[in-house]
């Protein structure tokens, strides 16, 4: 299948009518290389080729003399057509907060302490799958956490893709062992999950089990809140958000980062705190800008990796996803593959 830039160059009404305003040869190349996903009306290259050419011909501004100067520029945007379509230029990373808790519910400190979700929490869970089910999976992390693994793969029920989401282990070789798999068509069915603490939620030390606001009345708001939101200050023998930072960036960058780099799409599940500490490494956020972060549970956010910078496009708006889908060409020809073969992965 020939890129969008190509296709649209062919059919777009532009040359058809005869170049309208954009006369030059330049003006044609400059107009095929912005385009979005269409999908191609017949797959026959020579065919797409053959009208292509007859159709730059067609250009009321460009006269014989200057046909061979147009048929290079052609050729290449053919070409290139067929290179792009291959070439796997971004990534995509999901960010999303587990849903609530039985103590998010109960306005406990939790921590490292592991709660299971509540009701409310699976709903969110779910309709957090739903707000990602169009968009391209190839890898999960998740803390060592329950509510973070139950977040996981709820969502991953609601997902298009119909591949099976299998727990990495690798505490011990025999672990490993155990849980290989050898069929490589069962591989390609599956999507590996991997468990890292390094994701987990910071350590609230003596604070976990604490309900927030009677701490808040014993300590006052403010330092309660020095010790919730800055990013220096630790609470009593737990673990600052510098700290926290620590690990969870330093696993992002070491284990993640180089998954995104390789073209594949990453989703990332983990708490508060931790996904605050990524945030702030992706955003490029000082100390200062971190304290007004909030997170709200089972909402999922949305980076696109390119050419090693992370651009944020903030949380898929609802279910239908009909806003993310523009903002890519490679996602919304993910999308549009997705409905044509609703019982295939396209990205398998």
């Amino acid at each position: 299948m020939a890129s969008s830039a190509f296709h649209q160059a062919v059919n777009s009404k532009w040359i058809k009518g005869g170049g309208g305003a954009c006369n030059s040869i330049k003006g044609f190349q400059d107009f095929s290389t912005r385009s979005v996903v269409v999908r191609l009306q017949n797959n026959n290259p020579m065919c797409i080729k053959q009208t292509y050419i007859s159709n730059v011909y067609k250009l009321c501004s460009i006269h014989k003399s200057n046909q061979l100067r147009a048929l290079p520029i052609v050729f290449s945007l053919y070409n290139n057509a067929h290179v792009s379509q291959t070439t796997e230029n971004e990534s995509t990373l999901i960010l999303i907060r587990h849903g609530e808790s039985m103590w998010n519910e109960k306005n406990l400190f939790t921590g490292c302490v592991d709660v299971p979700l509540t009701t409310k929490g699976v709903e969110e869970a779910i309709e957090a799958g739903k707000r990602i089910s169009n968009l391209p999976l190839d890898i999960i992390y998740m803390s060592a956490l329950i509510r973070s693994q139950m977040t996981a793969m709820l969502a991953l029920t609601e997902h298009r893709c119909l591949r099976v989401p299998i727990v990495i282990h690798k505490e011990t070789e025999q672990a490993r062992i155990w849980s290989q798999i050898y069929s490589d068509g069962t591989k390609k069915q599956s999507i590996p999950v991997v468990k890292a603490w390094q994701l987990n939620e910071r350590m609230y030390g003596e604070l976990q089990g604490l309900n927030k606001k009677e701490t808040a009345e014993i300590y006052g708001k403010e330092q309660v809140h020095k010790w919730r939101r800055s990013y220096y200050v630790q609470p009593p023998n737990g673990e600052s958000l510098e700290m926290c930072l620590g690990r969870a960036v330093s696993f992002f960058k070491d284990n993640i980062e180089p998954q995104l780099l390789r073209g594949r799409h990453v989703m990332v599940v983990a708490h508060a705190n931790s996904l605050r500490s990524i945030i702030m490494y992706l955003d490029k956020l000082t100390p200062q800008e971190v304290i007004n972060l909030e997170l709200s549970t089972g909402v999922p956010m949305l980076y696109i990796y390119k050419d090693q910078n992370f651009i944020r496009r903030g949380s898929p708006i609802g279910s239908s996803e009909a806003g993310v889908y523009a903002y890519t060409e490679s996602l919304a020809l993910y999308r549009q593959k997705l409905d044509e073969t609703p019982n295939e992965d396209p990205h398998a």
